[in-house]
């Protein structure tokens, strides 16, 4: 590793650990991981004080009641996914928006081509800091999520290896989409049109593809879906474990396609450092 690479990841990491970034990241995405199942319990009990309510007032609450009273740790660890996929990738996408172009506008960072600092050396750490970052991060937080559903429920029908799986898919699920938020932001200089396209993206195509009844093996777009559908079933076989293996290094080439898109677009773009004017 050269001198320039090492420089470029002690950039990042120092942008990213030595600020409240990566504390606040943490927070929010274990937060909601121990907090889905908490607030199932919760309306369980809020459900059950109003019962009595409800019947005078002739609403009939008894289904979702019941419903939430029967509900099993795979409740919990879904509902954490679906937030951690949901409210925890808009939080990291949205916080590290610096890196993923918006410290291009402006000129705030110009690339000295002239003094030999290459494109490489600027785009290789924001892909392996960011999106390995976000992936280890999720990957505790569906373990915590499993441990909490655990206590908070009386039914655990959560085995050890499918809740491995699931969070190795919602962690995939994180990068996917942090590798597309870094290729679009450095390319194009916008990051809050980035982020904005990626969290509608991620919103839209996971419920399309919900919707339509579609399978979500070999579909790295679904594989929070994938990562909810793993945590009801039963053992799984050979054969399923090595469909979501597939599933999973598809996911990862299509993030190094990526990454070679926004090497490609940062060696094209040329950058007009001409002129008098000071940018701030």
């Amino acid at each position: 590793m050269n001198i320039q690479t090492k420089a470029s990841f002690k950039k990042e990491v120092i942008s990213f650990f030595r600020t409240y970034t990566f504390v606040i990241v943490a927070l929010v995405i274990i937060g909601l991981a121990a907090l889905s199942p908490i607030m199932i319990t919760g309306m369980a009990f809020i459900m059950d004080a109003m019962s009595e309510l409800s019947n005078e007032i002739g609403v009939d609450v008894t289904e979702i009641t019941n419903l939430l009273d029967t509900s099993s740790s795979s409740t919990g660890v879904i509902s954490s996914i679906s937030d951690i996929t949901g409210v925890g990738l808009i939080v990291f996408l949205l916080l590290i928006n610096k890196a993923a172009g918006g410290e291009l506008k402006k000129r705030a960072v110009i690339i000295p081509r002239a003094a030999g600092l290459r494109s490489f050396p600027y785009i290789f750490p924001k892909f392996i800091v960011y999106p390995i970052t976000g992936f280890v991060i999720t990957f505790v937080a569906m373990f915590i999520s499993w441990g909490v559903s655990t206590v908070v429920f009386e039914a655990n029908n959560i085995a050890f290896a499918n809740v491995f799986i699931a969070a190795v898919l919602t962690g995939v699920f994180i990068m996917f989409y942090t590798c597309f938020h870094l290729t679009i932001g450095t390319a194009t200089g916008k990051a809050g049109m980035s982020a904005a396209i990626c969290i509608v993206a991620s919103f839209l195509l996971s419920n399309i593809f919900a919707v339509a009844n579609l399978d979500y093996m070999f579909n790295p777009f679904a594989l929070n879906s994938l990562a909810a559908s793993v945590t009801v079933r039963g053992s799984l076989s050979s054969s399923e474990i090595m469909d979501i293996v597939f599933t999973i290094l598809f996911a990862l080439g299509i993030m190094v396609v990526a990454y070679l898109i926004a090497l490609f677009a940062q060696n094209a773009k040329k950058i007009d450092n001409t002129g008098n004017e000071i940018e701030l």
